[in-house]
């Protein structure tokens, strides 16, 4: 899941809604391979972040038997806070009442997106809680374009919750949670992906809006700090004394690391030489990475129903983001 233009600003591009079309240099016929390469290698920057964030995922659903979800996502916005304040040392004058409410209203809905996910995961495969989360900037994508095309794009994007929902198919056989089927799933748990969902096209908005307002990164290391205020009591409530366990918080702190410094940081700089709509495409594939996570680390098998309900939600985002962008090229 996904903080981040200046810092906050990768966030709004990882929405499948692009507000605009960023134009990016062509290759031209006669470029040199170190041209090409040098193309590429943004992109695999952000590939590299979206491995970063669901490995770091699955590894948080290890680490709930030992501090609970509240904990875990207590102990990961706690240490992301702790290190985006070292390293931007956001200035905390000169800024107006409107500016703190908008890099407030971030940090909450950062919070709640991380809250509801990792509530999500704790009942329910990491693969199909991204993909129910994804629901959310897809939404936002077909609302903010108003074009009938994108309709077909929520159709398939349905068809796809459709199979996850369960058709009698054996998902994620591997899970604690299903055994023998999606059908099964924990409607609670599935509830929570769809909340999530909801809070990151919320996290999506005003991580744009925090860009705008707040210099560097300065805005997405305050509202981090907000998140993880917020979730602290959640935390302390949930696991208590355990988050002081010296393996628990080594733990916690990789999930931060692996979940949150390292994608904000490779996507960042991705973006300075990537078009947003690329970019958004590219953030599609996140379902997809969550369930190769599952499967290579919590052993969450898909079947081949399985696959198709992913790839049909992924192919809705990328189709609702070409789609959108086309539409504005044409103003």
């Amino acid at each position: 899941m996904n903080d981040q233009s200046a810092a906050a600003e990768p966030a709004a591009a990882a929405a499948v809604a692009v507000p605009e079309a960023v134009a990016s240099p062509a290759l031209g016929e006669g470029e040199r391979p170190a041209g090409r390469r040098a193309a590429l290698a943004p992109i695999a920057l952000v590939v590299a972040g979206g491995l970063s964030v669901q490995f770091g995922a699955a590894i948080a659903v290890l680490l709930m038997p030992r501090a609970g979800a509240l904990g875990v996502v207590t102990l990961r916005l706690a240490a992301a806070a702790l290190v985006l304040l070292v390293v931007c040392r956001p200035k905390l004058r000169g800024h107006s009442r409107a500016d703190w409410g908008t890099v407030v209203a971030f940090g909450i809905a950062m919070g709640g997106m991380n809250t509801l996910f990792y509530q999500a995961v704790d009942r329910i495969p990491l693969g199909a809680a991204v993909t129910l989360e994804v629901l959310g900037p897809l939404v936002l994508s077909v609302v903010a374009s108003r074009r009938l095309v994108n309709v077909v794009w929520a159709a398939l994007a349905l068809g796809g919750v459709v199979l996850l929902s369960g058709m009698g198919s054996p998902l994620f056989e591997g899970s604690r949670e299903l055994g023998e089927g999606f059908d099964r799933l924990d409607p609670v748990g599935a509830a929570y992906a769809l909340g999530a969902g909801a809070m990151w096209a919320a996290y999506i908005i005003f991580s744009a809006r925090t860009g705008r307002r707040f210099p560097q990164a300065d805005g997405l290391a305050l509202a981090m700090v907000v998140a993880a205020l917020l979730s602290l009591p959640l935390g302390i409530m949930d696991a208590g004394s355990k988050l002081l366990v010296p393996t628990t918080l080594g733990l916690g702190a990789a999930v931060a690391v692996l979940s949150s410094v390292l994608p904000y940081t490779l996507e960042l700089i991705a973006l300075r030489r990537l078009p947003a709509p690329t970019f958004a495409i590219l953030m599609s594939l996140e379902p997809a990475i969550a369930a190769m996570a599952g499967f290579l680390i919590l052993h969450q098998a898909l079947s081949v129903t399985d696959a198709l309900a992913i790839a049909l939600v992924i192919g809705a985002s990328m189709g609702a983001v070409r789609s959108q962008v086309r539409g504005v090229s044409k103003r």
